[in-house]
């Protein structure tokens, strides 16, 4: 079985190769992620004032911001908050969505009117950057506290899909076997339904991924970021506005991988919804 999905896996790689770009664009980000410190030719914090706004060059491949700081570094080491916050965003906000939806979408009622009508729609009044920035300019500036903004306003789309998934999967005829043999909520849900709504939950990580990083760079050139010394591409971007013209370098890196980033995400998730809806797969085949 695993051998066959494999298969599948590598077939659909070769049929889509964007798909395969993505994959390959993961895999580097995540290398940079990992191995930074080893991979990065300079100190991303090391001020060198002589050597500023330096053009690339054999000693700096990216050239050097306006402290002398060597940007090939330091899009390096941005890999790593970037990651960070995509996967502790996604991660966070898709257990809170599960929580809120399985609940909504499985005991109906009051509950559903509760969570569904009130809590998520107040949540989607005011657009999720703008909830996000909101709580870190009161929060501060931080780790920490980007992540949490983020999945305050991004656990939402989750729950509203999980909800319409679970509402669909519980009345089918396997789940009320299940409980006509006696089966607790909890077993319900977390043995028979969970397991048929997770291909749209995965898709859906995917594609919040890219969202996430996105988000992070926005705070980051807002300033509400992680703070400096901290390498994030968002500040970056920020740091060079001034020197759009004179030093283009300093845009032109930290915003590739930002979009690459973005890419990659991109790309995976719509390979993997692909592969996923047996439709799509069906049409394929014919």
């Amino acid at each position: 079985m695993s051998h066959g999905i494999k298969a599948g896996l590598l077939e659909r790689l070769r049929s889509q190769p964007l798909a395969a770009i993505g994959l390959a664009l993961l895999v580097l980000f995540a290398v940079c992620a990992l191995f930074a410190p080893w991979l990065s030719p300079h100190d991303p914090a090391a001020l060198d004032l002589h050597g500023r706004l330096a053009a690339p060059n054999t000693a700096h491949w990216f050239g050097t911001d306006e402290l002398g700081r060597d940007i090939l570094s330091r899009t390096i080491y941005g890999a790593r908050i970037s990651l960070i916050v995509a996967i502790s965003v996604v991660g966070l906000s898709l257990a809170i969505g599960l929580v809120a939806g399985c609940a909504a979408g499985f005991y109906g009622g009051w509950i559903d009117t509760a969570i569904n009508i009130y809590l998520m729609n107040a949540f989607l009044a005011l657009p999720g950057i703008l909830l996000a920035i909101a709580f870190v300019a009161f929060m501060g500036p931080g780790l920490g506290n980007v992540i949490i903004a983020l999945a305050i306003s991004g656990w939402v789309g989750y729950a509203r899909l999980v909800r319409g998934q679970v509402m669909a999967v519980k009345e089918r005829e396997f789940v009320e076997a299940a409980r006509a043999l006696g089966a607790s909520d909890l077993r319900v849900l977390t043995r028979h339904i969970l397991p048929n709504i997770i291909q749209p939950l995965i898709v859906q990580a995917a594609i919040g991924m890219a969202t996430a990083v996105m988000a992070e760079a926005t705070l980051s050139f807002l300033g509400l970021g992680v703070p400096p010394p901290a390498a994030s591409w968002g500040s970056m971007l920020n740091d060079a506005r001034s020197h759009m013209f004179d030093s283009p370098h300093m845009v032109f890196f930290p915003a590739m991988a930002v979009m690459l980033c973005v890419l990659s995400f991109n790309f995976i998730g719509d390979a993997l919804r692909d592969f996923m809806d047996p439709r799509t797969r069906l049409r394929a085949g014919m």
